[in-house]
């Protein structure tokens, strides 16, 4: 009965560090962009009926490519890769990254409402904040130099973004976190990763040879079709004829 007590109050915990995670990333991404759109001499505007809708519909979307996932051969079974990041990112451009961070966020609730967590919500939380890694540097670029460059020297620096940060929240928090909520030692995940690769045998290495080319190639990937699609795209996000 105790361990069922503290299994719980630990879950609960996590929920509540998660919810102060997205609140904390929200704050962040509303204050630089008021800041990027004050340097611009523009007026920040609120939530009108087209925006809210777009957020929905970008979404929606999103979590529709979430449940679609590819195997990589240089990373274990329970890093699968999905493409839920370019609607964010391409949304992000067009309405602001405080937008970005929301529709993150909601991609991650309908995930949970339709499809659930296997992971005790670490993987879920691990998708909102490596995500939102990729998506703010990228954006926060793009406010402060709004030509082709600045979108560019954006995604190159989210890329970069997703990389590092994507690697050392592994190894300091995400992993341990989901082998002690998941129930599952740290030497069986590692175990995993020398099973598709021998030079993987540590946290250290389970990192680099696994976390960090995973990201680097998600945020790559989501980086060149963002650039491809968000100027044919802008206008009919802008509602501009």
């Amino acid at each position: 009965m105790n361990g069922l007590l503290e299994s719980i109050r630990e879950n609960v915990i996590f929920v509540l560090e998660f919810l102060a995670v997205v609140a904390v990333v929200f704050i962040v991404a509303y204050l630089l962009e008021k800041l990027a759109k004050k340097k611009r001499g523009e007026e920040g505007k609120g939530l009108n009926v087209r925006k809210i809708t777009m957020i929905g519909l970008f979404s929606a979307i999103a979590m529709i490519l979430m449940l679609f996932e590819f195997p990589l051969p240089f990373a274990p079974s329970f890093y699968e890769l999905d493409l839920s990041e370019l609607p964010v990112l391409i949304g992000t451009f067009a309405f602001g990254p405080a937008a970005g961070v929301f529709i993150e966020f909601c991609k991650i609730l309908l995930k949970l409402v339709f499809k659930g967590t296997s992971t005790a919500l670490v993987g879920d939380l691990a998708n909102f904040v490596v995500g939102c890694s990729l998506i703010l540097p990228a954006s926060l670029v793009y406010e402060f130099k709004k030509t082709k460059k600045g979108a560019m020297l954006g995604l190159i620096t989210g890329t970069l973004s997703i990389s590092l940060f994507g690697s050392v929240f592994n190894a300091l928090y995400l992993i341990p976190a989901f082998s002690k909520l998941y129930g599952v030692p740290l030497d069986s995940l590692i175990a995993m990763g020398t099973a598709v690769n021998p030079a993987i045998t540590n946290i250290n290495t389970f990192v680099f040879f696994a976390v960090f080319p995973f990201n680097l190639l998600k945020g790559t990937l989501v980086s060149v079709l963002t650039l491809l699609l968000y100027k044919p795209l802008r206008p009919i996000l802008k509602g501009q004829n």
